[in-house]
């Protein structure tokens, strides 16, 4: 790799593995006050993890040259290179949630190995094992280390949206802040049809297996919609959030279906209207900027669906959200709602207060304003919006695998994404994908479709005997 920063593949730098390096050089053997103090809190920072097969924490120099050679390196499955006395200092005070992922993003940090198991820090990470006074010392250490710590480079990609929460205007906002990035870097680790969405793989698949079969897990995902919404050719159906375009250009194609979508990225419209100008779709697929509370100019529908769209909503909003679904469809006609679900916790234990908590990492820098919802709520809401439950289907380890498919792909063809997007933004998507597939994996979140039909005169509709998918 060329990225000058670190190595998804191997060691961050050639030294490293290779012999010891010039003793000028060693961060382990430098001299002075600041640099003997972040060596200290390293070597705490190391003993205060509960499996060091999981994560390795070293000391490296800010310009990436000498890094340390432990006896054990390359045992754990992630190393975190701290670059420096005033990365340290950074890090550790003050000890906030996402000091971690904000180091990562400016480059205070490198990770080599599994990204998954470094950002698995919070359970790995336990200074509970540090005892009272070991903790109190590196306090003093943090604080001292700290004082001569300058102020980081501001990080340029954060969000700052303005208005209220999940306004029009705002949402609008949120959702371009995400999206348009731009479709180069997207298009590198993304199928081909660019599915930002979670995929559908065949039995057996594993994370090793996922990236050369995301194609044609992404279109058995599009697939499985359109059997579900029972798409024909005269169907009309409505994505809303239509990204670009993956579902509506498919479901035109394949089933013969007119298709319209809507997304509040001009960006992705015109995208997903190249893309079926070049299917030679014609009329049976176009997709426009379009609010999803603002349906009324598009008629009705037989069929809708909305992938990846539901975490945007917002709770309060929920209620508008399927009414306005009820109301696009014709009576009898079908809705499904593919959305990522937060799972409910009974809360912390008093034993995990000492371990790192979720920061707002994915709210400043991911998905401003995003949130997520249990499963058992949207249900509830759906049927007070008039809806019959036809069935809900978990996705949840479907999930992890895309998101390892996708953090693969990423690193696999990095120098492209840092050439398209700049680095800051290529470490943001592969921490918080991998933050992501370690979610799905553990159940901290899952991802459902709700199958739902709009009655006919109060009364259910006449449907077949199901499953007809």
């Amino acid at each position: 790799m060329s990225t000058g920063t670190w190595n998804v593949a191997g060691p961050a730098r050639p030294s490293v593995g290779t012999g010891a390096a010039p003793a000028a050089s060693r961060p382990w053997e430098d001299t002075g006050r600041r640099w003997a103090l972040a060596r200290a809190i390293v070597r705490e920072l190391q003993a205060a993890i509960a499996d060091p097969a999981t994560l390795a924490v070293v000391l490296g120099r800010p310009d990436g040259t000498g890094d340390p050679v432990l006896p054990a390196d390359g045992a754990a499955r992630a190393t975190v290179v701290v670059r420096g006395p005033d990365a340290v200092g950074r890090l550790v005070f003050p000890p906030t949630p996402d000091a971690f992922a904000e180091g990562y993003l400016r480059g205070d940090l490198d990770i080599r190995g599994d990204v998954m198991a470094a950002v698995d820090a919070g359970s790995a990470l336990d200074l509970r094992l540090l005892g009272p006074d070991r903790l109190r010392r590196v306090g003093r250490w943090a604080l001292e280390l700290r004082r001569a710590t300058p102020a980081p480079i501001p990080l340029r990609r954060v969000a700052r949206l303005a208005g209220a929460p999940h306004s029009p205007a705002r949402d609008m906002a949120a959702v371009r802040f995400h999206y348009d990035v731009g479709e180069a870097f997207f298009g590198l680790w993304l199928d081909r049809r660019l599915t930002y969405s979670c995929a559908y793989f065949p039995d057996g698949t594993t994370a090793a297996d996922a990236p050369g079969r995301l194609d044609d897990a992404q279109e058995a995902k599009l697939d499985l919609i359109g059997r579900k919404l029972r798409l024909a050719p005269g169907i009309r159906l409505l994505d809303i959030g239509c990204g670009w375009g993956s579902l509506v250009n498919r479901s035109a194609g394949w089933t013969g279906c007119d298709a319209v979508g809507i997304t509040l990225s001009e960006r992705q419209a015109t995208e997903a209207n190249t893309r079926a100008t070049t299917a030679g779709l014609g009329d049976r697929a176009r997709s426009e900027v379009r609010d999803y509370r603002d349906l009324a100019a598009l008629g009705v529908f037989d069929a809708a669906a909305s992938v990846g769209m539901f975490e945007h909503v917002g709770r309060a909003n929920l209620p508008v959200y399927f009414r306005v679904a009820f109301d696009a469809l014709v009576p009898g006609g079908l809705f499904l709602n593919h959305g990522i679900a937060g799972v409910r916790s009974g809360g912390r234990p008093a034993g995990e207060r000492l371990r790192p908590r979720t920061g707002r990492f994915v709210d400043r820098f991911v998905f401003p304003d995003g949130e997520l919802v249990p499963v058992d709520e949207a249900i509830a809401v759906a049927r007070a919006a008039g809806f019959e439950v036809l069935e809900a289907q978990s996705l949840r380890p479907h999930y992890a695998l895309t998101l390892a498919a996708w953090v693969a792909r990423l690193e696999a063809r990095w120098d492209e994404a840092v050439a398209a997007a700049g680095e800051e933004v290529a470490r943001t998507w592969r921490l918080y994908m991998s933050a992501s597939r370690l979610g799905f994996e553990r159940g901290d979140i899952d991802v459902w479709q709700l199958l739902l039909a709009k009655q006919v005169d109060g009364r259910p509709a006449p449907l077949p005997l199901r499953p007809w998918w």
